[in-house]
């Protein structure tokens, strides 16, 4: 059977797509953010976004902070830059902990839920 001309002669590699690398691979195996965790809903933003990034930084270090420079929720970047959220949250950890962005936590997420709301929304949800 001859072989197809557009097949890759490797599984990493994708014609249609070009190389294909796995998440885990991006942050070399890394699944959590360096110095805790943080909302998906929280704000990023670039702390000085003309300030140059280390050579060690990866090119998506340097995409996130270039789409930072002004207040991007973390969900919104990763959809921006086409990153999983994963990979995004583990190179926000990168970037806070080197001081190259700022993350702003929304109010909600930082305060326990009010039960009696939470009671008065079942009790309301319950009446329909």
């Amino acid at each position: 059977m001859p072989a197809d001309p557009r097949r890759a002669p490797h599984d990493w590699l994708d014609h249609d797509a070009g190389p294909v690398v796995r998440p885990y691979a991006m942050t070399q195996g890394r699944v959590a953010p360096s110095g805790g965790e943080f909302d998906l809903l929280a704000f990023v933003v670039a702390s000085a976004p003309d300030t140059p990034l280390p050579a060690s930084m990866q090119p998506e270090h340097h995409a996130i902070v270039g789409a930072a420079w002004e207040p991007t929720s973390v969900v919104e970047l990763a959809s921006k830059l086409d990153l999983a959220i994963g990979v995004v949250r583990v190179f926000l950890g990168d970037l806070r902990s080197a001081g190259f962005i700022s993350l702003y936590e929304p109010p909600a997420a930082s305060q326990p839920h009010d039960v009696d709301v939470l009671k008065a929304v079942v009790n309301g949800l319950r009446a329909l």
